[in-house]
């Protein structure tokens, strides 16, 4: 690529906050991402012994497990299932090493949800776009993702409509078959109904 007097070499994928993306013809999916998050985690559930006491291991698993998981998860809101399932496993295996079980075990959804009371990757990362909302409604979010909430109630035109007294956002007009999608002004609105329940208690 030529820019001006310059010739610019185009990378295979680019980090961002040690998150990786592949650019694919000029978009981007998070298989890179996801992969390195998910030898990492494997790399550390391989370092435990199962002879630590389960405090210790729940200690580790959750510095150097599940918080690669959740950092910066938003960025998943509407990536395809078979993305979420890769990280998925991190958190079956993860499982499985905190509660002594191998892995033709059965019952490890229960396990996960009721015991551990751990969520899936999908609800991880709407907890995750509704703890930001929340932020976003109480003005203890950056002021660039504040600007994105606009209640349906501010807007003179819509104050009328039944979603204005519901205390729901103007969501942007957008294409399913393309990003769009996964935009925060879209993909938080989904969220935003957890955000609002969570401020009302």
């Amino acid at each position: 690529m030529a820019f001006a007097c310059l010739s610019v070499a185009a990378l295979e994928h680019l980090t961002y906050l040690s998150k990786h993306f592949f650019d694919v013809i000029g978009s981007y999916n998070l298989d890179r991402h996801v992969s390195v998050v998910s030898s990492s985690c494997f790399y550390w559930l391989r370092q435990l012994r199962r002879s630590l006491d389960q405090e210790s291991t729940a200690t580790l698993v959750h510095a150097f497990v599940t918080s690669r998981v959740d950092y910066c998860n938003t960025l998943l809101a509407g990536a395809p299932k078979v993305t979420t399932d890769k990280l998925q496993r991190v958190l079956d295996a993860a499982a499985r090493v905190l509660t002594g079980t191998h892995k033709f075990d059965r019952g490890l959804s229960r396990l996960l949800h009721t015991e551990l009371h751990w969520l899936d990757i999908p609800e991880r990362v709407t907890y995750k776009l509704g703890v930001i909302m929340f932020g976003c409604q109480h003005g203890r979010a950056p002021q660039y993702l504040i600007d994105y909430c606009l209640p349906v109630s501010d807007v003179a035109s819509r104050q009328h409509l039944r979603s204005a007294s519901r205390c729901l956002l103007v969501v942007p007009r957008h294409r399913l078959s393309t990003y769009d999608r996964r935009a925060f002004a879209i993909c938080s609105y989904i969220a935003c109904s957890v955000a609002t329940v969570t401020g009302t208690h």
